[in-house]
């Protein structure tokens, strides 16, 4: 800073010194649109001060300050929690839908089920806890630790300044004051949640190896949750398509027929390319090998029979290192590649491989174990998952081609009028049922088409809960907590988020061009933290980076309140922890001044974006210090303009990212440090 600028800094503190303290309350206005009650639903706990400034014109300045408590402070976390539970619920039911496993895979999945049930008795104690909390919606900072409030953010409240000029109009500067996301009550010993989770994927590769589970990466494991979300999405939908079309055939609506087919055309065709995924093929053959019975095509062709079971197969790991042989590899450590051995073993996960010897018969044979009465010959068709995939698309071209046959023969059915030559009344009534019986027709194929669905959903559902398994198999224990450590973070970041959108969101309900940029461009969220990276501010740091990143999963829809009451005006959390959406409720009058793309309920995206000055002594220590772990991580963000985005504003939008993307890190380094 050059030494003249601080003349007029010292000039302008003496002048702010002057200002006067018009007025102080604990309640707004009631005149005030601030207090509207509109915002009164979300916004609780008013305090007001006015203060006055002399202009250099020797006129007054008037300076309005109100600030409010939030009330999603509290109630978003608590829909969270909600989710979370709900969540890991659905994620031990179908763990226990996965049905027989090997004892190698069943321990592991006691022992994940064990943990997502600590988990859960967790979050619900804390959700009794917070549910019993009346009176204020605000965590002062010296609750920061304490366990039950560690979902709910720190100091949150709104700032809302009116500027009132002479010969000017009335200016408003909105701003949301939150203390930075993380987890205070854990601690920051070995860092945030950006370092222990790069850590932690370092570490999987080798506990995958300790648990003989297949490691997947990060987008793997998201790829599997999002399939999980979308079978269980469409299922439904395509089931309730599938009636309304069988409800147009019994009512003879061509056009509600043509309409209904339309629709369930478009979702049947979105569920197939969901599932058209090398890793759903993947899956299947990892979770057929762990399961009893499975057996490689190669070993049967090899030792048919119960004949192959040699005394080797009955053997701890110990004894089969005493005899020089090598113990085959575990089938779901590297699916449908099993390991050959100069002496071909029948791969059969019948047996314990931790067991202790078992005892031999005088015919040289093992003894038969009660697993040993399932037939160990079952061979895994690969192209088996192609067919009942590829099934579902039959169905609908079935459907389809029906509903053609019909709309063909219309006119010849309501036409009556017009001469019906003998030869094609004879084959209409030769090739069909009479006039009335379209349901008929069309049922056979649509229920079909609804067994090939549920089909795919169980057999899919199944596979990606297998890839979950072995990635929660290999987090153990320390990934359950960091997710739980990334729930408590983007909680906070979550409820502030929704706090900014919701008072912007009032603030703008008659700026048009505010209200055009959230259906065509999405809602830019900006944070910026005075964080140090000096000793634990760090790892603040890194927790409030991954969880503002995290926000870029949420996205918002308005919607039309039931009723006027502060009740039904509450914003509501829905979704799962790969995508949350927020449903914003307004009153029937101000929903319909919106735009009609948000009214028809289009999600508004979320672009998220950290700035993080430094500028406090630890600051200073850190930059003598040359403590610069996390330089540029949180500044950099990626632009994805939607396809309905005008040339002028992605072009302007894009270039401002670009430029801040390519910034070197060294003037990066300043903007950090003004």
């Amino acid at each position: 800073m050059e030494e003249g600028d601080m003349d007029h800094i010292a000039a302008d503190v003496q002048q702010a010194q002057k200002c006067t303290l018009v007025c102080e309350s604990s309640q707004g206005t009631p005149n005030d649109k601030d207090n509207s009650p509109l915002t009164g639903a979300v916004f609780k706990n008013p305090v007001c001060k006015v203060y006055k400034f002399q202009t250099v014109d020797s006129k007054w300045m008037l300076v309005r300050e109100q600030m409010e408590e939030c009330t999603l402070s509290f109630s978003i976390p608590r829909q969270l929690l909600h989710l979370y539970i709900q969540e890991d619920m659905r994620r031990i039911q179908e763990l226990r839908d996965l049905g027989e496993l090997s004892p190698h895979w069943d321990n592991l999945r006691k022992e994940v089920i064990g943990r997502y049930g600590q988990v859960i008795a967790a979050y619900q104690e804390t959700l009794a806890e917070l549910n019993k909390i009346t009176g204020p919606s605000f965590k002062p900072s010296c609750s920061k630790a304490q366990r039950y409030l560690e979902f709910i953010p720190i100091n949150l409240h709104t700032q809302r300044m009116r500027v009132t000029c002479p010969r000017q109009t009335d200016a408003f500067y909105d701003v949301i004051t939150v203390g930075a996301p993380a987890a205070h009550f854990q601690g920051f010993k070995g860092g945030g949640l950006q370092r222990l989770l790069s850590r932690h994927e370092a570490e999987k590769k080798s506990f995958s190896t300790a648990y003989q589970c297949i490691y997947y990466s990060p987008e793997h494991t998201a790829k599997a949750q999002e399939v999980l979300h979308s079978v269980g999405h469409l299922q439904p939908l395509i089931s309730g398509l599938a009636d309304q079309l069988l409800q147009a055939a019994q009512q003879h609506s061509m056009a509600g027929l043509r309409e209904a087919l339309k629709t369930l055309a478009g979702k049947t065709e979105q569920f197939v390319h969901a599932l058209k995924d090398e890793l759903v093929k993947s899956a299947l053959l990892a979770l057929h090998a762990a399961q009893p019975g499975y057996v490689t095509k190669n070993q049967n062709q090899t030792l048919p029979g119960h004949q192959g079971h040699s005394h080797q197969d009955h053997q701890s790991p110990s004894q089969r290192g005493q005899q020089g042989q090598s113990p085959p590899q575990n089938p779901g450590h590297s699916p449908g590649q099993p390991s050959a051995t100069d002496n071909p073993v029948v791969v059969c996960n019948n047996v314990d491989g931790g067991s202790q010897t078992a005892p031999i018969r005088e015919d040289g044979q093992a003894p038969l174990k009660r697993q040993d009465s399932i037939p160990c010959h079952k061979e895994y068709d690969e192209e088996e998952w192609d067919r009942v995939w590829a099934d579902v698309a039959k169905s609908l071209n079935c459907v389809i081609a029906m509903v053609d046959k019909l709309q063909e023969q219309e006119p010849i059915n309501n036409n009556q009028e017009q001469p019906i030559p003998k030869q094609v009344l004879a084959d209409v009534i030769t090739s069909h049922n009479p006039e009335g019986d379209w349901r008929e027709q069309l049922c056979p194929l649509v229920v079909r088409l609804k067994e090939c669905v549920a089909e795919v959903v169980v057999r899919a559902r199944r596979a990606m809960t297998f890839v979950l398994l072995q990635e929660a198999a290999c987090s153990i224990p320390q990934g359950l907590f960091l997710k739980q450590r990334r729930d408590v973070v983007f909680s906070q970041a979550l409820a502030a988020l929704a706090c900014g959108f919701v008072m912007r969101l009032y603030a703008g309900m008659e700026d048009k061009g505010f209200l055009r940029q959230l259906h065509l461009v999405g809602l830019v969220a900006q944070f910026e933290s005075l964080l140090s990276t000096y000793s634990e501010e760090i790892g603040m740091l890194e927790d409030m980076e991954v969880g503002i990143s995290d926000l870029h999963r949420v996205a918002f829809k308005i919607t039309q309140a039931k009723t006027d009451d502060p009740c039904d005006l509450q914003p509501v959390v829905i979704g799962r922890r790969n995508h949350y959406t927020v449903e914003v409720p307004l009153p029937r009058l101000v929903f319909q001044t919106l735009p009609h793309e948000i009214k028809e309920g289009k999600a508004l995206q979320v672009y998220p974006v950290l700035f993080n000055v430094g500028i406090n002594e630890q600051q200073t220590i850190a930059d003598r210090s040359a403590m610069f772990s996390n330089p540029d991580g949180p500044e950099r963000f990626t632009w994805n303009p939607g396809p309905e985005c005008s040339d002028e504003e992605e072009k302007e939008c894009g270039d401002t990212v670009a430029r801040w993307n390519d910034l070197p890190t060294a003037e990066r380094d300043q903007v950090h440090q003004l």
